[in-house]
């Protein structure tokens, strides 16, 4: 029985901290860009879409299919750098196995 309480400590404690990294991962951003950086997007470790930057010279009226390539570009190389982040931080705690939901 107290082998049982032993573990059951170590669990919460291990769910504590995965709450705490969680927390923190949402505080953390990274960047992606496209175009030599003339379109860049910015992603929480949450993965959340939370700002582009568009400099004029990525605008061309008579192009507008290669800006939205750009922005395209630019955002899912954010998320895949957040996806990384995530997979990083979080896989401490899973041993680097993916359990959906969790993260």
């Amino acid at each position: 029985m107290n082998n049982m309480n032993q573990m059951m400590k170590q669990v919460k404690k291990m769910q504590e901290q995965m709450l705490k990294a969680q927390e923190e991962l949402g505080t953390k951003s990274v960047e992606g860009s496209a175009g030599g950086g003339v379109v860049t997007a910015t992603v929480s470790g949450h993965k959340k879409l939370l700002n582009i930057v568009i400099k004029p010279e990525a605008v061309d009226p008579d192009d507008v299919e290669m800006l939205q390539d750009l922005v395209l570009t630019a955002v899912n190389d954010a998320l895949t750098q957040a996806e990384e982040l995530s997979n990083k931080d979080m896989g401490k705690f899973t041993g680097g196995m993916k359990i959906p939901g969790l993260f």
